[in-house]
């Protein structure tokens, strides 16, 4: 037999044994076996790389290779469906569409998955890329993470007869794979994930897709799309998806009444606590496409669809103690320490109290019965208590007076609701804290160190703030537990390349207070270096772009402080750039003008037009106000700006009149790529389909 023969033989028998294992859950083989075919494939493929295929069940391995994500245009766009959490809401859109359909309408119920949008395109039945969401109109590619995922086909278990089209649908990860993930993290010292759908976003967009393999993703595909495709409705596509190898969930219902469809809901509504599958709602789709075209769909949804959203779970336990923590800040925040509770997939044991305030608001006292609810935040918080059930001798709760780390007295500064430490030489978290913003990706990006590192250097007397980063040595690292010689080696490097970081990110990464990474560009832009910033009067920080007073007075108390610039002079001597690279721009046809961006649109992303505005002398404002010059609309414009921008008489102008400003160039500047984050900040309004 020869090479090529045995290569594509071991292809398709593991293609097929991947589909029984992740698709019909019924795995033929034992590991063993499947790892040694796998093996065997892989020996092959090395020994033969001119066979080499993209989409070899060896590719589910992934690699260490850093990925970079290119944005690509949707062939057929990615929109929202409309949301409901009210059954009243949901009988007058049903009764709406059924009196506007000529004929009789059947609908598809179908489970809302919480996880990550995903289309993947297929050519002559084999997967050629995977696209994310994005904005709708353009996403990112990242087919080599969702190769790793078993329940995605690679080639098609049975031909479509299709030369061209689209399967989306969503990624997720179950409960019990969250659950492991964020132990394996919390034993490591990592920050835990929020829930499983930031968890599984998250993931989808690491730079090794090594790591993506081995975090169990799962796929589950809810609509077909491309040109001329042979069916007459939604459920016939969905069974050849099926048919075709694809994972479809087999909880699907068409229904002819809201009856039945409110049966669906409440079913699923109480059943899915006892699933592994993260889900928040339901799906209704039109059945039938001839009935769909004819609804046709609003600017920004289908008329055709609407997603039912579950309520927030609730459940109810014992508060057994609160505890504080402290941010790098010295923000206190306290948590209550609650008896474990079974709520929304997950063991809740804590949950936020935000502040003093809502103690006080809710009167919360130790040994209460609470009810938690879990509404997609890392920490569920606690919204009542059960009165009738409150100990006789219970006593209310007293907020504590001084820092549980460093035993400072705390203060409230005047419009706070927080308290404060406000000892941050001194205090270890506030210390550790700092540090840790500093090196993060979008400051410093010393990616060698993690929060567990910083802690080992911290604990073992290196490092007592940021400057101390750049006068630590190999030989001190290589000693220390969990290191060794070639860590250090890496670490060190890491320090010293983050000297090239731009002046705007070192700016961010001083972690002054209120300064974000918006303000500490327009600061960088403003004033160009930093010692004009730090001799800035409090007039003059408020000219600079989104600086308000409480940003200015935050800015003078930093550098107030000899501490804070005896550091500066340290990073000063280190290297760390402190001024602005003169920029070239590509003309000066915006000069003296402010834009503000607001929808989707058909040829650039947002970030793009936000350089083409800056390379050609203008800028960019977040908000509408009077000092806006124009709005430049896409699709899906938020309507607040809308309405202000008509209010205050702001002109409204299109992408292709933009263009036309700017001369026609859309040549954009080199501008510096920011790192891909590993963890989503917020999640993606809407229902995708």
């Amino acid at each position: 037999m020869s090479a090529e023969h045995r290569i594509n033989e071991l292809r398709q028998k593991l293609n097929y044994l991947n589909h029984m294992y992740y698709v019909e859950s019924k795995p033929v083989v034992t590991d063993y076996e499947f790892d040694m075919l796998l093996r065997e494939l892989q020996d092959l493929e090395a020994l033969h790389p001119e066979f080499a295929d993209p989409n070899s069940p060896t590719m589910r391995v992934g690699s260490d290779l850093t990925n970079k994500f290119q944005s690509v245009a949707h062939a057929y766009p990615m929109l929202s469906l409309s949301n409901t959490y009210s059954l009243e809401e949901l009988q007058e859109w049903m009764d709406k569409t059924f009196r506007e359909s000529d004929s009789q309408v059947s609908v598809s119920c179908e489970l809302k998955y919480d996880g990550t949008a995903i289309s993947l395109t297929y050519e002559d039945d084999r997967l050629v890329r995977a696209v994310t969401r994005g904005d709708g109109s353009r996403g990112d590619d990242v087919t080599e993470n969702v190769r790793t995922i078993g329940s995605v086909p690679l080639t098609l278990q049975q031909m479509s007869g299709l030369k061209t089209f689209e399967v989306r649908g969503e990624i997720f990860m179950t409960y019990p794979t969250f659950d492991r993930l964020n132990a394996e993290r919390e034993a490591a010292g990592e920050q835990l994930f929020a829930n499983p759908r930031n968890a599984a976003a998250g993931t989808l967009k690491l730079q090794q897709s090594r790591i993506v393999a081995e975090r169990n993703l799962q796929f589950t595909a809810y609509q077909v799309e491309g040109r001329d495709l042979p069916f007459a409705s939604h459920s016939q596509s969905m069974e050849a998806l099926r048919r075709f190898g694809f994972p479809v969930s087999t909880a699907a219902r068409i229904c002819e009444s809201a009856d039945v469809v409110k049966q669906f809901i409440e079913y699923w509504d109480a059943e899915r606590a006892n699933i592994p599958e993260p889900i928040d709602g339901v799906v209704i789709k039109v059945d039938s496409y001839a009935v769909r075209r004819a609804l046709g769909r609003t600017s920004k949804a289908p008329k055709w669809a609407v997603a039912y959203k579950f309520k927030a779970e609730q459940a109810l336990t014992r508060l057994n103690e609160v505890t504080y923590q402290v941010g790098r800040t010295g923000a206190i925040t306290p948590v209550a320490n609650l008896d474990p509770v079974h709520l929304a997939g997950t063991t809740v044991k804590r949950a936020t109290l935000h502040n003093a305030d809502q103690i006080e608001a809710l009167d919360l006292r130790i040994g209460d019965m609470v009810y938690v609810e879990k509404g997609g935040e890392i920490i569920p918080k606690v919204t009542a208590v059960e009165l009738s059930q409150r100990p006789a001798d219970s006593q209310p709760l007293q907020y504590i007076t001084h820092c549980p780390e460093c035993g400072t007295e705390l203060v409230r500064y005047e419009g706070e609701a927080k308290h404060y430490c406000p000892n941050q030489s001194h205090c270890r978290p506030q210390i550790v804290g700092r540090i840790e913003h500093f090196i993060r990706r979008k400051a410093m990006n010393i990616e060698t160190l993690g929060s567990e590192t910083v802690e080992l250097l911290f604990d073992n007397g290196l490092i007592n703030n940021i400057a101390d980063l750049y006068d630590l040595r190999a030989d001190q690292l290589a000693v220390l537990p969990r290191l060794g010689e070639k860590s250090a080696a890496n670490i060190i490097q890491s320090i010293r390349l983050s000297a090239e970081v731009p002046f705007h990110r070192v700016l961010f990464a001083l972690g002054i207070r209120f300064v974000g990474e918006t303000t500490a560009k327009y600061l960088a832009e403003h004033f160009r270096s930093l010692d004009a910033i730090m001799t800035a009067s409090h007039e003059e920080l408020l000219e600079a772009e989104e600086v308000g007073s409480k940003i200015a007075d935050a800015i003078i108390e930093y550098f107030a402080d000899e501490e804070n610039r005896s550091i500066i002079e340290r990073l000063r001597r280190a290297g760390l750039k402190f001024e602005a690279e003169q920029k070239q721009n590509l003309s000066e046809s915006l000069v003296g003008l402010t834009f503000v961006i607001s929808g989707s649109f058909a040829d650039h992303s947002r970030d793009e037009l936000k350089a083409l505005i800056e390379a050609h002398g203008g800028k960019n404002l977040a908000a509408v106000s009077s000092n806006t010059s124009y709005l430049l609309a896409g699709d899906k414009i938020g309507p607040a700006k809308l309405q202000k921008a008509t209010k205050l008489g702001v002109r409204i102008i299109s992408e292709q009149e933009f263009v036309a400003m700017i001369g026609g160039s859309q040549t954009l500047p080199a501008v510096e790529s920011e790192p891909t984050p590993t963890q989503t900040s917020a999640p993606i309004q809407g229902t995708l389909f």
